[in-house]
């Protein structure tokens, strides 16, 4: 029996393991993976991997000698089908059945396809170092790349594309480029950032339908009419990797539902993308999608495997890069009334700006600015 089954070889998964091993457990532990690499990062896929910057190898989070010090068993290539809470046991692909003492459930996302664009040559998703490397070998042939959504991810692509040289296309229905993460405001000078460096964005704009000839990608039908291109990335968003935990009792509403101390059920916790918990200094049920969360969350669930018995209430932050710039934001921007300026100006593109809500702060934004939005982020704190 394994005292400690880590199902996810993520980010949040590796930090779980080596937040136990740190703090002196020296229980038995499993990391169970579904691809065959090692654990390795996300973010710099879609950027310094996907542009050539980057081996592969570079994004690894840990070198193998680190990985056999911490004296954990990596069950790689294995991915899990089912678990079963009662009998303590979750069930891999092959019919293995793996015991466990405590279970941490870190399985991250599943991109959202199009189902007129699947199984079409030439369009693609991204997620894993697989699609990283058969995108890539695309982007080198291609004129012109569509990138359909402009989320985050979306956005580091087309920024990618760009620096590869090719024609890029960001398509997607809402008014603004990553508006569900930033409010319109911010967003709107990201439409600026990209336009500015040589993408068309064309937002307010819904995808219709795939052009495609013998079988490949050809462009894409959208209500502003057909757009002829090489290559389709699909960057829709993702949905919590939860398939394999259907039918296990485990309570699933987008994400594996957890209490304030990240715990899904008797020995069985969630950290990362999939872990939906009870954020008690918000009074709501709190998912985020972000590397930062990934370890914070790790942290946390390590702490209260071991008896800390602590809540998980952290300062949401994520950050992205694109066309050189780097914006980061802590708190809720979505939910400000209005974005005022601290630092710098917004028509010098090199600033810090609090979102508020009445006269409460509830998030801030730095772009280009990483001193100042660290300072500036006490002001989400201040009151705690």
């Amino acid at each position: 029996m394994s005292d400690v089954l880590v199902v996810g070889a993520s980010a949040a998964g590796l930090a779980t393991a080596e937040s136990l091993r740190k703090q002196g457990f020296a229980g038995s532990i499993q990391l169970v993976g579904d691809e065959a690499h090692p654990p390795y990062d996300r973010p710099p896929l879609s950027k310094q991997v996907l542009s050539g910057a980057w081996s592969a190898e570079r994004a690894v989070l840990r070198p193998p000698a680190d990985l056999q010090a911490l004296g954990i068993e990596l069950v790689l290539d294995r991915r899990a089908v089912s678990v079963d809470v009662r009998r303590h046991e979750v069930t891999v692909v092959g019919g293995k059945r793996l015991p466990y003492g405590t279970l941490v459930i870190a399985t991250g996302l599943t991109p959202r396809r199009l189902d007129p664009f699947v199984g079409l040559a030439g369009v693609h998703t991204l997620r894993t170092v697989e699609d990283v490397r058969r995108l890539r070998e695309d982007l080198l042939r291609a004129g012109h790349l569509i990138v359909l959504g402009a989320g985050v991810l979306g956005c580091e692509i087309a920024a990618t594309g760009r620096e590869l040289g090719l024609d890029v296309t960001m398509v997607d229905p809402a008014p603004v480029p990553m508006g569900s993460q930033v409010g319109h405001e911010i967003g709107r000078m990201l439409a600026e950032l990209h336009r500015d460096n040589g993408v068309e964005v064309l937002t307010c704009t819904k995808v219709e339908a795939p052009v495609v000839t013998s079988g490949r990608i050809a462009g894409v039908l959208t209500s502003r009419g057909p757009i002829a291109a090489d290559v389709v990335v699909v960057a829709v968003g993702s949905t919590p990797a939860t398939d394999w935990l259907e039918g296990s009792g485990l309570t699933l509403d987008d994400g594996v539902v957890c209490d304030s101390r990240c715990r899904a059920a008797e020995n069985v916790y969630a950290a990362g993308d999939v872990a939906r918990w009870w954020h008690e200094r918000q009074s709501r049920s709190v998912r985020l999608e972000n590397r930062t969360n990934a370890a914070e969350q790790a942290l946390a669930v390590a702490d209260n495997i071991l008896g800390a018995d602590r809540p998980y209430v952290p300062v949401p932050y994520f950050w992205t890069d694109q066309h050189g710039v780097r914006i980061q934001v802590f708190g809720d921007l979505t939910a400000a009334d209005r974005i005022r300026v601290i630092e710098g100006t917004l028509g010098a593109r090199k600033f810090v700006a609090v979102a508020e809500t009445g006269e409460r702060a509830v998030g801030v934004v730095g772009w280009n600015s990483a001193r100042g939005v660290r300072k500036a982020r006490e002001l989400l704190t201040a009151d705690r």
